[in-house]
């Protein structure tokens, strides 16, 4: 795997600084680290950045889809259709780079979040408890995962199960809302009349290139040292994950639909790997997901890497089919 010079020296910084809390205290003075359900501090690295090193996105600009000039039709976007809202397109040349967007659609508070080194995309109800959070990144890994931190009791909560790890929050859970990756010229035209967010402006950032060239195509995990997945799976080979089962996205896109479990997953051709070409635009075709209930509606889901579904949910159901 290519790497550009920035990864490998997050690469050797990690190695480093595999911590007890006391390491971070000077970071975190606000966190209550006595309280937690990380079992082994030594599953907790740092990614290289400090905290908030990787900026999150507040209060985002948009602009009419019919208005947008620099993506590229296959390019990858996070849609977001929350009922009687205008739909809206978060594109992953801009959460490749913050991560975390902290957003508000109609009433409702929410965080776009994509972790890079998962494949993972999530969006999130920011209200927990009858409490508003915001969140940024926190410059911590586990299982390869980011750690966010919500800014007001400076909790560390894990990404891609959306539950607070560390701190007064710990044990808490954020709702998922449904959303899901597509290619940006399949949410365009079903929906002409939403809206796409605009590039962050005061930041120095190669927006459209991927920092992590081939990298799902590589023999292992950036940064992860736990088990390897079951049954032979590569372990970044894309898996789509409903609840704690997980569909080879190799085996959906030979199939094209796959209803079982009281879902219905639907993969079509057309969208470009995130992580793959340094040109997010150019990159190796992945295709789009979607999932569904019986009754036709859009369910929370996300299209993972299979080591990341066996870390965080060892004793999950593996779809293979026969």
């Amino acid at each position: 795997m290519r790497l550009p010079l920035l990864t490998l020296v997050l690469t050797f910084a990690a190695g480093l600084t595999t911590a007890e809390p006391q390491f971070w205290r000077h970071e975190w003075p606000n966190t209550d680290f006595t309280t937690t359900t990380v079992e082994s501090w030594t599953e907790v690295l740092s990614g290289g950045p400090p905290k908030d090193g990787i900026p999150a996105i507040d209060d985002p600009s948009f602009h009419p889809v019919a208005e947008e000039t620099v993506l590229a039709p296959r390019e990858p976007v996070i849609a977001v259709e929350l009922p009687g809202e205008v739909p809206r397109a978060y594109p992953i040349r801009y959460l490749m780079w913050h991560e975390i967007v902290n957003d508000r659609i109609g009433d409702t508070p929410v965080a776009i979040t994509f972790c890079p080194l998962c494949n993972s995309g999530l969006t999130f109800d920011r209200r927990v408890g009858g409490q508003e959070l915001s969140f940024g990144v926190s410059g911590k890994l586990r299982n390869s995962d980011m750690i966010m931190y919500d800014r007001q009791t400076e909790s560390w909560w894990q990404q891609a199960v959306g539950r607070g790890i560390v701190g007064e929050m710990t044990g808490a859970e954020l709702q998922s809302l449904p959303s899901w990756m597509e290619a940006w010229e399949v949410f365009a035209a079903r929906n002409p009349d939403a809206l796409v967010m605009s590039q962050p402006e005061g930041f120095r950032r190669n927006y459209g290139e991927n920092p992590y060239v081939r990298y799902d195509s590589s023999f292992r995990p950036f940064l992860f040292n736990g088990e390897m997945p079951p049954h032979d799976i590569p372990p970044l080979v894309r898996v789509v994950r409903v609840g704690d089962a997980a569909w080879p996205l190799s085996r959906l896109a030979v199939e094209g639909t796959i209803t079982e479990r009281g879902v219905t997953l639907t993969w079509v051709a057309g969208q470009a790997s995130a992580l793959d070409a340094r040109d997010i635009g150019g990159s190796r075709d992945v295709g789009n997901v979607r999932v569904r209930n019986g009754a036709g509606e859009d369910v929370v889901h996300d299209v993972m890497f299979a080591f990341a579904f066996h870390a965080f949910w060892p004793e999950g159901v593996w779809m293979l089919g026969q």
